[in-house]
């Protein structure tokens, strides 16, 4: 599958124009409360459940077409999108309408082999991406635009932030819910389960990392309850030195975000590209060092997305991997940082320190 190459965003949130950024296997963004990198990591959200057939229920969710404009309806008549994958491409607009949805128009694919270019595809009746019909259906061009589907059908959003007594991670979940780690890890143990019995390496690399956090863990015991009407497994674990089992509620809020983590950025077969919100929350600056060597890892097989404002995070990457997302007369802007104008900053401290001393700008601006 392809990974997103370059970008473009108009009217969408505090993006009011964000004009052909380019995307690397591994991009940090990093910026203050506010910035944006929440709403970049909502159009993410966004372009998913339009391809899950899902994206009035999107818009309803964020509290209608008005919430999702750029502040507004006044200053913006309609947003428009356009991604590249390699030489294809994919492009299209939503419209407000009258009743606080949206219409998805103009949709449209790219080949850059031969003299195909830019295909339109036209207007949705019913907000049901043409493209994705094109590529799961058997029309003679499915093939050009089903690249670009499976890539996106394929993007993971994670956000692992609630991890409260309540949360679906510290719960039991049916053992057939293992196809694929869910956004919030809410079938984390019966993911693990499948990991633990067909993919061994992966699993073992997973209690590597995990050990490296906690060195009291040992391992998962992931049993299955056959008592009942559907078969269930929880996030059971054991300590070392001890057979006692221990249950998901013994996890503290950081450890169970770790193994959350952990396994999202070691999972075998992984995403097109994994999004990941600010998942250093919770988590000790010692766990943040091996966050850091994980999500690396992860950037050699796969994209990798991460919005952080974590000094602590960011200091273990180059600057060549850190977008900077700050605020501009009420808009969002993105710019990867360039090595040569921080070459003699880089020779004293390191780029956590610079963004701390907002060398590298990103912290709050007051308008």
């Amino acid at each position: 599958m392809s990974s997103l190459d370059r970008l473009t965003i108009k009217g969408f949130k505090s993006i009011k124009e964000l004009t052909d950024l380019k995307l690397n296997n591994l991009n940090i963004l990093v910026g203050g409360n506010g910035a944006g990198k929440t709403n970049l990591v909502s159009f993410f959200r966004m372009l998913r459940a339009m391809f899950d057939g899902n994206l009035d229920d999107f818009v309803r969710d964020s509290g209608g077409i008005g919430d999702l404009l750029y502040n507004g309806r006044k200053a913006t008549s309609e947003m428009n999108f356009e991604a590249y994958f390699g030489v294809r491409g994919y492009r299209f607009k939503l419209k407000p309408t009258v009743n606080d949805q949206c219409a998805l128009i103009n949709e449209a694919r790219y080949y850059d082999r031969g003299s195909n270019g830019w295909w339109e595809l036209g207007n949705s009746k019913n907000n049901k991406s043409l493209l994705v019909k094109e590529a799961t259906g058997n029309e003679k061009d499915s093939g050009l635009s089903k690249p670009v589907y499976e890539a996106i059908s394929s993007w993971q959003i994670y956000h692992f932030h609630d991890s409260s007594d309540s949360a679906a991670m510290r719960h039991s979940e049916i053992v057939q819910d293992s196809g694929a780690l869910r956004t919030n890890a809410s079938n984390i143990a019966p993911y693990l389960y499948k990991l633990k019995k067909h993919f061994k390496s992966e699993y073992e690399e997973i209690l590597d990392a995990v050990r490296m956090v906690m060195p009291f863990f040992d391992d998962f015991l992931l049993e299955v309850d056959d008592f009942g009407p559907k078969k269930s497994v929880n996030l059971s674990w054991t300590q070392k030195g001890s057979d006692y089992p221990m249950q998901p509620y013994h996890f503290s809020d950081g450890s169970i975000r770790f193994i959350c983590l952990a396994t999202a950025l070691l999972q075998p077969n992984p995403p097109s590209t994994i999004i990941i919100d600010e998942p250093e929350l919770g988590l000790h600056p010692a766990a943040i060092s091996v966050l850091a060597e994980l999500i690396q890892d992860a950037a050699k097989r796969t994209q990798v997305i991460i919005a952080t404002q974590s000094p602590s995070l960011i200091d273990n990457f180059t600057v060549e991997d850190i977008i900077v997302v700050n605020r501009e007369d009420g808009a969002s802007t993105f710019q990867r940082l360039d090595r040569n104008k921080l070459d003699k900053w880089l020779e004293d401290y390191s780029v956590g320190e610079l963004w701390t001393k907002n060398v590298i700008s990103g912290g709050p601006v007051y308008e």
